[in-house]
């Protein structure tokens, strides 16, 4: 369970400074639906950019916002349906679009649904504490980033080999970043650091996407409506969910899948990780070039019970789906084959996680045989914005895209996934997942024995105990808004 212990004090210094900062914070409820943001607080977004670092952007960490860069407001949930001349499956693959969200990465709304309940219960100070983020890259741009909106400083932490653009960024809004040895397989060497700031600083509190149930809350309710509401608008009479397909990663986004098999009990869940570093499909480990999902451990927060399918997705193929989309003679290719300028003009939208997640929604509907009638449902985490540096990076390593190359990557790496390297796991396989927590969680990082035990043994009353404190962390959220008191002259 998310601890909602109130600290009275703490919490009456973080009333004060919210106050003084003129922040203002919405519930999860206005997050899923925000038709109910007060129009007086709409009228305030008109003025403000997406990625402006601005505490009315606290209102825009939503699925829904308007697709525009400044003044926007909200409509139907973004999401992108891939045409099947990009995907060669029968079934239609539609993803959550993550560009549209303040930072353009979704990982912002994971990091607001750890910060949160710790600021309205009084559990982190932020006039004396410090947030620490430790990321694979996108977690981190979004704990500084929001950390910024709610007056707090902050530390990111992510390992040195991502993206320079990642880096640049966080310039602006991090108050220091700590770059750890590696790639984004290195997990370890990122809890290694937290170990070591909790023994030498004492003004700080970790925000670990890998642990903390914020993490899994905010997306079993924001990001699982939101997948609810694509999925309504996109189903006919005859239709049905085939599942639901995303890379691990935190584990946070895969917990969606527990609310839509909540209303759809007969759809599938697949986590999906990079074939170089399988540690879910058979314990192994390694490095890998799919920037943003963390491995070599399994998440606390994955709901390994309730997993169907492991999915490993190579690296190579990845890199190369990136290239033929977002490049010359890959478009032009593309454009031959049918696909027209309007969806070329959203493939963009799709950054290195996103590209894994449709390839791995594309293994997962070769291996059921899925038809016309079948939905397969993912994420497109975050957009290109952030890896511009890597396609410079390929071009320099092997010389300038060419056609040929183009058609090679269309028919090996996009239309050639095969079914191999996927897993559909028994009851036992599950279990053998969710046994791999002991060594990273109770070893390593001091969880308790009884806690891993109740996650696989209680799973319906410990999963969904922290489903259900959703309505009690918004009571708590309106709760601080009326201390403040900046809530009620919109209302």
């Amino acid at each position: 369970m998310i601890n909602l212990t109130i600290d009275e004090r703490q919490l009456a210094r973080t009333v004060d400074r919210a106050r003084e900062k003129n922040i203002i914070i919405p519930p999860m409820a206005w997050q899923k639906d925000p038709s109910l943001i007060p129009s007086g607080i709409l009228a305030e977004l008109k003025k403000v950019g997406l990625w402006d670092v601005d505490p009315w952007n606290l209102f825009r960490i939503t699925w829904k916002n308007e697709p525009q860069k400044m003044g926007g407001g909200f409509g139907a949930v973004n999401g992108w349906e891939v045409p099947r001349e990009l995907t060669g499956v029968k079934a239609r693959i539609i993803g959550l679009v993550g560009k549209w969200f303040p930072t353009g990465a979704h990982k912002v709304g994971a990091t607001y649904g750890c910060l949160i309940p710790r600021l309205i219960t009084g559990q982190f100070d932020p006039t004396s504490q410090k947030a620490v983020w430790p990321s694979t890259g996108n977690y981190c741009r979004g704990g500084a980033y929001n950390a910024q909106l709610l007056a707090c400083e902050s530390i990111a932490i992510l390992p040195e080999g991502m993206s320079q653009e990642r880096f640049d960024w966080l310039t602006t809004v991090a108050g220091e970043i700590i770059p750890t040895p590696g790639s984004e397989s290195n997990v370890k060497e990122i809890f290694d650091k937290c170990w070591e700031l909790k023994k030498t600083r004492d003004n700080i509190v970790i925000f670990n996407q890998f642990d903390e149930q914020g993490n899994y809350l905010w997306h079993y309710e924001v990001t699982g409506s939101a997948l609810e509401e694509l999925l309504k608008g996109a189903l006919g009479s005859r239709d049905r969910l085939a599942g639901l397909v995303v890379t691990t990663g935190s584990a946070g986004t895969i917990a969606a899948g527990d609310r839509l098999k909540q209303h759809y009990p007969h759809s599938k869940i697949a986590a999906s990780e990079a074939l170089q570093c399988p540690t879910l499909l058979s314990n192994g480990f390694g490095a890998h070039r799919i920037e943003g999902i963390g491995d070599k451990h399994v998440p606390w927060i994955h709901n390994m019970r309730n997993t169907d399918m492991i999915v490993a997705v190579d690296d190579i193929d990845t890199m190369a789906v990136l290239r033929l989309f977002n490049e010359g003679p890959g478009l032009g290719y593309l454009r031959e084959r049918g696909v027209t300028e309007e969806e070329m003009a959203s493939l963009p939208l799709l950054g290195i996680s996103s590209v894994a997640n449709l390839l791995s929604s594309i293994k997962f509907a070769r291996y059921y045989e899925l038809d016309e009638q079948d939905v397969v449902l993912t994420v497109f985490t975050d957009s290109m914005e952030m890896y511009g540096s890597r396609l410079a990076e390929m071009t320099e390593v092997a010389g300038p895209y060419t056609d040929q190359q183009a058609a090679i990557d269309y028919h090996h790496s996009l239309l050639g996934q095969r079914t191999d390297n996927l897993l559909e796991l028994t009851y036992q396989e599950r279990q053998r997942v969710h046994n791999l927590k002991y060594y990273t969680w109770i070893e390593q990082q001091g969880k308790e024995l009884d806690e891993l035990n109740a996650q696989w043994y209680e799973h319906e009353s410990y999963w969904g105990g922290i489903q259900k404190q959703a309505a009690e962390i918004d009571r708590l959220v309106m709760d601080f808004n009326k201390r403040t008191g900046l809530l009620q002259k919109f209302l």
